[in-house]
């Protein structure tokens, strides 16, 4: 019979793999373009949908585990999990498509904008660790530990969440 140690430990080696590879494969995608492909220049509204659906569905995991609705919560969960790699996916695939587009506002919004972008990325980098690490410790039925880790996600992949909308909404009238 497995022991929670030994979950922990098992996923232990996928965790860094993930946290590393995720952020490795993205930017050197990011950097790839597929040739004579048609632009999908139709995901950023729809990735960005996914973004605030998240942070609903977040918000919405919590109120149900306050309620002890653990079921529920854990599938929120999950489905949060499942639209943040479907998030990344899409991301992925436009950008290896379409040319990135440029901010096309001056002045204090501007670097509005760049404060927000790059909180956004780097935070959005170093939620994947947390997000694994919560996620684990449920599974390993280490509650307390999820609950002082998830106090720590929590605020962060709402944080990269709602950011995630709010660039785009700051970077859709420049798109061609």
């Amino acid at each position: 019979m497995e022991t929670t140690n030994d979950i922990e430990q098992k996923y232990k080696k996928w965790i860094i793999i993930l946290s590393i590879a995720i952020p490795l494969v993205v930017a050197i995608l990011f950097g790839v373009k597929i040739e004579d492909a048609t632009p999908l220049t139709f995901l950023p509204p729809i990735y960005a949908t996914i973004n605030g659906i998240t942070a609903i569905l977040l918000i919405a995991a919590v109120i149900a585990i306050k309620n002890k609705k653990v079921k529920l919560h854990e599938n929120l969960m999950k489905t949060c999990i499942g639209l943040s790699v479907a998030f990344l996916a899409m991301y992925v695939a436009y950008h290896m498509t379409s040319n990135s587009t440029s901010f096309g506002g001056e002045g204090a919004i501007k670097y509005i904008y760049l404060f927000i972008l790059i909180t956004h990325i780097v935070l959005s980098i170093a939620i994947i660790p947390l997000v694994l690490i919560t996620y684990v410790k449920a599974l390993a039925k280490r509650f307390d530990k999820h609950r002082k880790i998830a106090k720590i996600t929590f605020p962060i992949w709402l944080y990269v969440a709602i950011t995630g909308v709010v660039v785009y909404l700051m970077i859709s009238p420049y798109y061609v």
